[in-house]
């Protein structure tokens, strides 16, 4: 099963793009929560290439790697990766002063699908309003 999440950034596409594929703007807007944080982003963006975030509990109760490859890569519109045996889909769309970002993504079975979708949602709305307030 697919879940979907989307939002608007309002930002050059450019600044957009920047924000969702480096590493020190990851750490930046990568939580779900404001008790979480990522605390390193690696990010070799190319097919085959592989990336990691390393998320934690700020108090040091959990944490754990969200590491996959990349399968597709066309900039500033695509970005395809599996994690484990999942994937995902990351689709930027210039939607006049906008763009449209669109998360797609394998549900798991550990947690509920409205869980899933409320965490990613989450974390794709702290990037939007980091992308919007860059400089």
């Amino acid at each position: 099963m697919k879940i979907i999440v989307e939002t608007n950034v309002h930002a050059p596409i450019e600044k957009v793009w920047e924000a969702y594929t480096t590493p020190d703007a990851i750490v930046q807007w990568n939580a779900a929560s404001d008790d979480w944080h990522t605390t390193r982003a690696i990010v070799d963006l190319r097919v085959g290439g592989e990336f990691l975030s390393r998320m934690e509990a700020k108090d040091g109760s959990a944490g754990f790697d969200f590491a996959g490859t990349y399968t597709d890569v066309i900039p500033y519109r695509v970005i395809e990766y599996s994690f484990g045996d999942r994937m995902a889909r990351v689709e930027f769309t210039q939607k006049g002063m906008d763009v449209h970002v669109v998360v797609s993504f394998d549900a798991e079975s550990t947690h509920s699908t409205e869980e899933q979708k409320t965490g990613w949602q989450a974390i794709l709305d702290n990037f939007a309003r980091y992308a919007e307030g860059r400089k």
